[in-house]
């Protein structure tokens, strides 16, 4: 089988998407759990390591000595945390990074092993220091700030064989880059930029140099996500709609008031321009994060891998676009109740994923 590709960048109908809360008798119910899809094996190439992770009363000013009053040390990186998140859903991730033969690379592969992602793909250094990151997190603002100090010596293409790779990619659904391995990420996919004047007419821009790619999704926090969907059907016979002014008139539609993760959608089959970049025949989807109640507000470390983790599984699950991107955000939301990346990342049997079996 050849794999789809997805870039983190990548990622409404009239009405909004709001997806109810359950009773507790219909949120116990497992029989409404579905089997996780047969197509669910997904390779991931980048980032693991290890968080160190302390919260402070309040972020120090230079020279300050405080104390934390909290610590953790659990796994990290982009691609592991996305991937765990997969396989806690119900995917089969593989990991294809480097890590060094030392405690910490050891713990990595330990942990991610644990959750399921198959770690038989990494590369693992007799010598150097596999990667690490301080992740300092404000207990008064619910910020987080992070000092990496990356893997040394770093993963390089030549250190990927051909049979290697290809054993990797067998039978893989999607394949998942962040990014931060690059010049590996290059033996596999080439990569693609865009200089657009704005995050909407950047989605354009990508949809017009990439012809094979669906859609593309853009995360934006606690704000949400945006969307971009290709049509199958050419609306060339249509006006043009400027993406800007179709992005606002969507926020404008979208339910302020609502707590839980919205999906609205613009009309299908759109002809959506960015001025000097072109147009596409397709959709614009505005996505609205859950508002997570300050007191159960942890830690946001990891949030936007949760949702790339949740977009994997939503694609190999065969999900709409209105019901991936609140699904995407309600995974998020659930890891920003815990400290780390990982420890509030939530499997299938989780209440607050019920409703999306349905």
């Amino acid at each position: 089988m050849k794999p789809s590709f997805l870039n983190p960048l990548q990622s409404l109908r009239s009405a909004p998407v709001l997806l109810p809360l359950l009773s507790r008798a219909q949120m116990s119910s497992s029989s409404r759990i579905p089997s996780p899809p047969d197509n669910g094996v997904v390779l991931g190439c980048g980032a693991v390591s290890v968080d160190f992770l302390a919260t402070v009363a309040a972020f120090p000013k230079p020279d300050d000595k405080i104390r934390s009053v909290n610590l953790k040390v659990e796994g990290g990186g982009n691609t592991g945390n996305a991937l765990t998140c997969a396989a806690r859903l119900g995917l089969k991730p593989r990991v294809i990074s480097k890590v060094a033969d030392d405690p910490q690379g050891r713990s990595m592969l330990e942990e991610l092993e644990a959750d399921g992602v198959d770690t038989s793909f990494m590369v693992v250094g007799k010598e150097g220091n596999s990667p690490f990151t301080y992740v300092i997190v404000d207990n008064q603002t619910k910020t987080r700030t992070c000092i990496h100090t990356p893997g040394n010596p770093p993963l390089v293409p030549e250190e990927l064989t051909h049979a290697n790779l290809s054993s990797a990619l067998d039978g893989a659904n999607l394949v998942y880059f962040d990014g931060r391995l690059w010049e590996t990420a290059l033996v596999v996919a080439q990569e693609t930029w865009t200089n657009a004047p704005s995050t909407a007419s950047a989605l354009i821009s990508m949809l017009l140099r990439l012809p094979n790619l669906k859609f593309v999704i853009v995360t934006l926090g606690e704000k949400g996500c945006i969307m971009l969907e290709r049509s199958t059907n050419e609306a060339s016979g249509q006006e043009e709609v400027v993406v800007e002014s179709l992005l606002e008139s969507l926020k404008t539609s979208m339910d302020a008031s609502s707590l839980l993760p919205i999906c609205i959608s613009s009309k299908s089959s759109l002809r959506i321009s960015a001025n000097g970049i072109g147009a596409v025949s397709g959709r614009l989807l505005l996505g609205k994060a859950e508002v997570i109640p300050p007191s159960e507000l942890v830690d946001t470390t990891g949030a936007g891998d949760a949702f790339i983790g949740a977009v994997l599984y939503a694609i190999c699950a065969g999900m709409s676009p209105e019901k991936m991107i609140p699904f995407a955000s309600q995974v998020a939301a659930a890891g920003c109740r815990a400290l780390g990346a990982r420890s509030g990342l939530p499997k299938r049997t989780n209440p607050r994923l019920a409703p999306f079996w349905l």
